[in-house]
């Protein structure tokens, strides 16, 4: 797709951004008189631009007649987003959200649910409240599991819960919170059942191949990312080379480029030819689901080919601008899309960037090797700043991995495919297809892991649009100093990038030093110290659970205080033992709700009965039961309802989970807590809800049960696999806590201990790398690595 002159044709890039950027910035208000204002004020500025016009003459006369067509682009997609607001948020089922009531719901899946899977985004096709029934059309994330092993795309589902909607501007209008299993009514026949059975063949032919390399395969190859481990993942991310993981826009490329070479070799006619690479194109697209980065490509694919049966030549630049335009003209909702975001702007880089660096680099080694290294080079320097928003680290040895990993996608991805469709017809020679990419798809994995265990393989950067600002800038006067002629320009930039960088390098050393010595911010657990007892904090999007209170207020509320915590959404207390919930009464009154175990004595009631006048809201636990906490769902895993053999106290302590959700999923921490369960329970609890616990998977922390004793289940644990484990313990207890059985369990699993007794405040926060920042009060600050 290179363009059809050396010049950049960027006639048709200024629209685009420009109605990006509106349709970006305006869907994140309520559609109203904001939106419409907008709406209107892109048409005013379109007829006055027409009406001068027809005055102007010369530059200016082109000046205006590219400001008109900037605000009709803004208009269509803005009228566009306009029309769908309504539809995806309909009022009836915003009203059921505000006062939490069920509702039922068909939706057909937009991704395939595969076993253990507990959360899939589908299409609510139509609602069902109070005996009536409302056809809709609404993007939903469901919170449930399938009554199936797996299902498809395409499947269509049934389920009850309750709803929250979500902002304006995300892709989903609603988070669904299921009550029970979602009931799978249908799978999709035709094109759709095909792509599924192909997917499904390819997938069982895959889990016969070892190692890394066979669960990034089917990545690699149709795009479904179930068998990556969080290692592998986290490691791809480190090193840059994420955009490897799935299936990207460039394997467009290599699927029509194979159509037309091989309709070359049967001489057939060009109109045949693009009308062949347009049919497998969209088969393509079919079988490996309609990613962001593939519907990009896959658009300006077809560009390029009808550009092409026109007899007329399609600059880079304009394609893309016309393909950003179409999709979201189709999709507004896409604008706040990474995945598109990143695709658009490492297309671009490749279009605008890899050139003039390759033959900058050719100036100091040979043009293929300056070309190899100006490629990965221009689309992460393309996008860097947005990364930086994900992530706030710069990938260190990214183009190295690139240059190395590289070259050996297209590959993996061919032998994938091919392996794909003819498994259904000659199974063995799939399997020896699969072994041959499974070797290409195993080297991009060890390149992955190598570069993300390094030292230094992520240097940390400034967070947020702070970071994002400042990394553009940096990104924008690095081009310039080393792209432009010599002279004023090139020598200002090269002053700017070293400003900036001694800047960078000044504030990076200062935010070390000030993590380690203060409290970081952005914590999202918080262990006070308490003494022999539990108070645990959770945080996220500004909404706190308290998960038990501690023997003694006052040093609750100095725990408080000191984070700065004035009011308590959730108050968990797992049961009613005096080292859980003496310090209740320092929270009084700034309780929104209260989840508790089963009260055994009068004492226990009175501390609810003084919780409810304070205006807080009570519920008595139960397995199953779930909720929201900001971006975090909350589900209780046990007391089950009515065990036998148990009384009220240690043993039916509430034991809860949290997982983030929507944009928190990967950037919030996982995290169980086990209240005072003994052995007998823990095990109960596990082979009663091993579905629930198995769905957790490896969770980021665990509150270690009845503050470390010895009575303790290893399989639970060990099911748990949790990077970092809470201990609330006094020192010197009078118990022996922590056992040193349960320490050494937690050490078979790979947990890094942190204890209050000796620790201190512990405060608990995601690094931005799928790492976990772990702060002690009492003790320098080391980083859990990797996972996600």
């Amino acid at each position: 797709m290179a363009p059809s002159s050396s010049r950049l044709d960027l006639r048709l890039a200024l629209p685009a951004v420009v109605g990006w950027v509106a349709v970006a910035v305006l869907i994140g208000n309520p559609p109203g008189a904001a939106l419409g204002g907008a709406v209107g004020g892109a048409v005013a500025v379109l007829a006055a631009g027409a009406v001068l016009l027809l005055r102007a003459r010369g530059g200016l006369r082109r000046v205006l007649a590219l400001l008109a067509v900037c605000a009709m682009a803004a208009s269509v997609l803005l009228l566009g987003a306009m029309a769908r607001a309504d539809a995806r948020q309909p009022a009836v089922m915003l009203q059921a959200a505000q006062e939490g009531r069920f509702v039922s719901i068909e939706a057909t899946l937009t991704q395939t649910v595969h076993d253990g899977g507990e959360r899939f985004a589908a299409t609510a096709d139509s609602v069902q409240l109070e005996g009536k029934t409302l056809a809709v059309s609404v993007p939903i994330v469901v919170f449930a599991s399938i009554d199936r092993p797996s299902a498809i795309i395409g499947a269509t589902v049934q389920l009850s819960g309750t709803l929250t909607a979500n902002e304006p501007g995300d892709a989903a209008a609603f988070l669904v919170f299921s009550r029970g299993t979602a009931s799978v009514l249908g799978e999709p026949g035709g094109v759709l059942g095909a792509a599924a059975a192909l997917r499904s063949g390819f997938l069982d032919l895959a889990q016969s191949l070892p190692g890394l390399g066979g669960g990034l395969l089917p990545g690699l190859a149709i795009g479904d990312t179930a068998a990556v481990s969080s290692e592998l993942d986290a490691a791809m991310k480190a090193s840059s080379l994420s955009h490897l993981t799935a299936v990207s826009g460039a394997n467009c490329a290599v699927v029509v480029g194979l159509v037309l070479v091989l309709g070359g070799m049967l001489r057939m006619p060009i109109a045949a030819r693009i009308v062949a690479s347009v049919v497998v194109l969209a088969g393509f697209v079919v079988l490996v689901t309609p990613e962001p980065s593939v519907l990009r490509a896959a658009v300006m694919a077809v560009s390029v080919l009808f550009a092409r049966l026109g007899g007329r030549g399609a600059g880079g630049v304009p394609v893309l601008s016309l393909a950003v335009l179409v999709l979201l003209a189709i999709d507004p909702w896409l604008a706040r899309s990474f995945g598109f975001v990143l695709s658009v702007l490492a297309t671009a880089g490749l279009l605008v960037l890899a050139g003039p660096l390759a033959r900058f680099l050719s100036a100091w080694m040979p043009s293929p090797v300056a070309l190899l290294i100006g490629v990965p080079l221009a689309a992460q320097l393309a996008c860097q700043p947005i990364i930086i928003l994900l992530s706030p680290t710069i990938p260190l040895y990214g183009v190295v991995a690139n240059i190395l990993a590289g070259p050996a996608a297209p590959v993996a991805t061919v032998l994938g495919l091919v392996a794909c469709l003819i498994a259904p017809l000659w199974a063995g020679f799939a399997q020896l297809v699969a072994w041959v990419a499974w070797f290409p798809s195993s080297w991009i994995a060890a390149v992955a892991m190598f570069f993300a265990g390094l030292p230094g393989s992520g240097l940390p950067w400034a967070e947020g649009a702070a970071g994002a600002v400042l990394a553009a800038i940096v990104t924008i006067s690095a081009v310039l100093g080393v792209l432009a002629s010599p002279g004023r320009i090139r020598t200002g930039s090269g002053v700017l990038v070293l400003v900036l960088l001694m800047a960078w390098l000044g504030a990076v050393g200062g935010e070390q030093l000030r993590r380690r010595l203060a409290p970081p911010a952005d914590w999202q657990i918080a262990a006070c110290d308490i003494g022999q007892g539990d108070a645990v904090l959770v945080r996220s999007a500004g909404a706190i659970a308290l998960v038990d209170t501690g023997p003694d207020p006052a040093l609750l509320a100095d725990c408080l205080d000191r984070l700065g915590v004035a009011r308590i959404d959730l108050l968990v207390l797992t049961h009613f033992d005096l080292d859980h919930v003496g310090g209740t009464s320092a929270v009084l009154g700034r309780v929104g709700a209260v989840l508790h175990g089963p009260p055994g004595a009068a004492d226990d009631d009175a501390v609810l009965a003084a919780l409810e006048r304070g205006g807080a809201t009570m519920t008595p636990a139960g397995r199953g039961m779930i909720g929201a906490l900001g971006e975090l769902r909350w589900r209780v895993l046990w007391p089950a309802e009515r065990p036998s053999g148990f009384e009220p106290g240690n043993d039916l302590s509430v034991v809860l989970s949290f997982s983030g959700v929507g944009r928190c999923d990967a950037g919030c921490l996982s995290s169980v807590f086990l209240g005072d369960l003994g052995e007998q329970a823990q095990a109960r609890m596990l082979a009663a809800g091993r579905a629930q616990v198995a769905a957790l998977g490896s969770v980021d922390v665990v509150k270690v049960s009845h503050h470390g004793s010895g009575d303790q289940s290893a399989r639970l644990y060990e099911a748990l696999s949790a990077r970092v484990a809470v201990i609330g313990v006094g020192a010197e207890n009078s118990y022996g806590h922590p056992n040193a059985s349960i320490l050494d369990v937690l050490e078979g699993t790979g947990a890094e201990v942190t204890r209050s007794d000796t620790d201190g405040l512990v405060l608990l926060s995601s690094d931005g790398t799928g790492g976990i920042r772990v702060w002690r009060e009492r003790l320098p600050e080391p980083t859990v690595g990797g996972g996600e």
